[in-house]
């Protein structure tokens, strides 16, 4: 990875961690407790991809297994986030662009219960029961509904800070030179812009000109 993704990435990932323990932990909501890291690995994941997002995901994770007031061994979570991180990878679009939030927020639902499944998976291989008892459909539940609502404010906004911390979007060659911008599919769709047709079209007026031009000044040199 790029020095500028893993500087972004880190930060990120600090600053969620940092809110969902000071704040979305003390909220005492029934169930599970939203999980900011999460929504930032798949949001990270959706515009790096699956090699990017399994890399931010074990980071992601293994911070939060040394982050106090963890109770659980360390390596547990990172080994989730590793792999929800390359799945939801592979759900990049490959133009780069999201049409619609559909797509986007059905990836949020199934790494919602797929990560709750595989920790508490994982924690019953390393006799770990504490999901048992509070009731695996309840987590599943919560879980699902508690990232989905959490997701439009967090998730638009962490694809556009990736993008935006990608090469010089005006650049030749450049990924968003390429592709339209990967958060436009989330917050709007169906606008009708084509900026490539506009530059086809100034193109040709331009031509038009020239050409007009000269047939002027061959007009004169007739005369």
């Amino acid at each position: 990875m790029r020095f500028n993704r893993i500087l972004l990435s880190a930060t990120l990932v600090v600053v969620a961690l940092v809110i969902q323990v000071s704040v979305l932990a003390r909220l005492q909501l029934p169930g599970a407790v939203p999980d900011l890291v999460l929504l930032t690995v798949l949001g990270l994941a959706l515009v790096y991809g699956h090699v990017g997002g399994a890399l931010v995901g074990f980071g992601a994770g293994l911070l939060c297994d040394l982050a106090p007031p963890a109770d659980h061994a360390a390596g547990r979570y990172a080994l989730v986030l590793c792999v929800i991180g390359y799945l939801a990878g592979l759900a990049k679009p490959e133009t780069g662009r999201l049409r619609s939030a559909s797509g986007p927020l059905v990836v949020v639902v199934g790494a919602a219960l797929g990560s709750t499944l595989l920790y508490a998976g994982v924690g019953a291989l390393v006799g770990d029961t504490a999901a048992r008892h509070v009731g695996l459909g309840g987590l599943l539940f919560t879980a699902a509904l508690y990232d989905l609502l959490l997701a439009p404010f967090t998730v638009p906004l962490i694809i556009a800070l990736a993008r935006r911390a990608e090469n010089d979007p005006l650049g030749e060659g450049s990924p968003a030179n390429k592709a339209a911008d990967v958060s436009a599919g989330w917050l709007s769709s169906g606008t009708g812009l084509r900026i490539g047709n506009q530059r086809g079209g100034l193109r040709a007026k331009a031509a038009k000109a020239r050409v007009a031009r000269a047939g002027r000044i061959k007009g004169v040199k007739r005369l």
